[in-house]
């Protein structure tokens, strides 16, 4: 294969195989692939501006029986701090994000054994009957295979439920490396990645418009990545004309502290902030038809996070009101709605508040200033 040629079938917006894909890995330098993928990005998003969002990430419940290897957050049934969030509590965190400016919950728990649709569906019924005006960004692929599989129901009943109940969107969650071998071995208890990837083929036919993430830096292989890569830009070309589909990707790197991978198998976070950058410019390579590509400052930090811009990336996610999962792996970083758009700045662009369909938002005339305690 020949590097330059392929960096300028790229340029095209030509699919790029698996093989295609790695061999730029190995063999092409930083340098060129930021440049690629900026161009791309340049034609992609012609504004010039960064997006990004403020948004709180609620649990519904840390109870879970998936028991993936790299989560510190969950709790087994019956666990003395296991926990159902209640109504009360919804509204305090409602209620505050609304006064910092935000729009929406990225909702998500784990895989309770005893939560199944109607508790999904009366939330959500119960959240916009109180708050009309909020998003929901609500769970995720395996929880509604998991709830698929407790009502023995098909993917597609539970999405259309759901999406009758108020869930506006669906993150990318649980996707990790969607290779059922690395599966097996770090979360075992979740849906394949072929069912993964099937929940958000039902998704896009029901136009509900979605996300797509990857974790990695554990125990995949280089090619386990670009196929994981290969098989969403698959099945974003499958989605009809005039659905959103796969909206944006958000590849972040694996967080090791405390997490059974490390304790028991010695897997540790060796992700350089280089290699976290070429990750960036090869997702905007290689997913020529997914418009938005995210850095995730959570898990790198500002610098890193910064220099991904001039690499493919154009939106810098959210400030994140509140974040327990990642966080709970080691991931350090926080950003006010004042630090996220001066990191915008100083890295050369325009911030843009968006929603999570990426429409743009004017800031609240009166935007108060998150103060950061966790």
């Amino acid at each position: 294969m020949n590097t330059a040629d392929l960096l300028q079938r790229a340029l095209h917006f030509d699919f790029l195989s698996l093989e295609e894909g790695v061999h730029l890995y190995h063999h092409a330098d930083t340098a060129s692939l930021m440049f690629i993928a900026n161009e791309l990005r340049k034609i992609q998003v012609p504004s010039g501006k960064v997006t990004w969002q403020i948004d709180r990430n609620v649990n519904t419940t840390n109870v879970c029986i998936a028991n993936c290897k790299f989560c510190n957050f969950f709790r087994r049934p019956g666990h003395d701090e296991s926990y159902i969030t209640d109504i009360e509590t919804y509204k305090v965190k409602i209620e505050e994000t609304f006064r910092l400016g935000g729009d929406q919950l990225l909702l998500q728990g784990g895989h309770h054994p005893d939560l199944g649709l109607a508790f999904y569906a009366d939330l959500f019924r119960k959240l916009k009957e109180l708050y009309p005006d909020l998003k929901l960004h609500a769970l995720g692929p395996p929880e509604i295979a998991h709830v698929a599989k407790l009502e023995g129901l098909t993917h597609t009943e539970v999405l259309k439920a759901l999406k009758e109940a108020g869930m506006d969107s669906l993150p990318g969650a649980g996707a990790e490396i969607l290779n059922d071998r690395v599966r097996r071995l770090i979360s075992k208890g979740k849906c394949g990645g072929q069912e993964w990837l099937d929940v958000m083929r039902a998704c896009h036919q029901l136009d509900i418009t979605t996300s797509a993430t990857m974790m990695f830096g554990h125990v995949e292989t280089i090619e386990e990545r670009f196929e994981h890569l290969v098989w969403i830009r698959q099945v974003q070309s499958e989605k009809p004309a005039d659905a959103n589909g796969f909206l944006a990707f958000i590849p972040w790197p694996f967080q090791d502290d405390g997490t059974l991978l490390k304790r028991l198998r010695g897997i540790s976070n060796n992700v350089t902030a280089d290699e976290y950058i070429r990750m960036i410019a090869l997702s905007r390579i290689m997913l020529p038809n997914i418009k938005n590509i995210q850095a995730s400052w959570l898990t790198v930090g500002k610098a890193t996070a910064q220099l991904c811009l001039h690499a493919g990336a154009n939106d810098f996610g959210s400030i994140m009101i509140e974040e327990n999962v990642v966080s709970a792996a080691g991931a350090p970083h926080r950003f006010t709605a004042n630090g996220i758009q001066q990191s915008i700045k100083a890295a050369g662009f325009e911030p843009q508040l968006r929603g999570q369909k990426y429409n743009y938002r004017d800031l609240p005339e009166h935007l108060e200033e998150q103060v950061i305690t966790y």
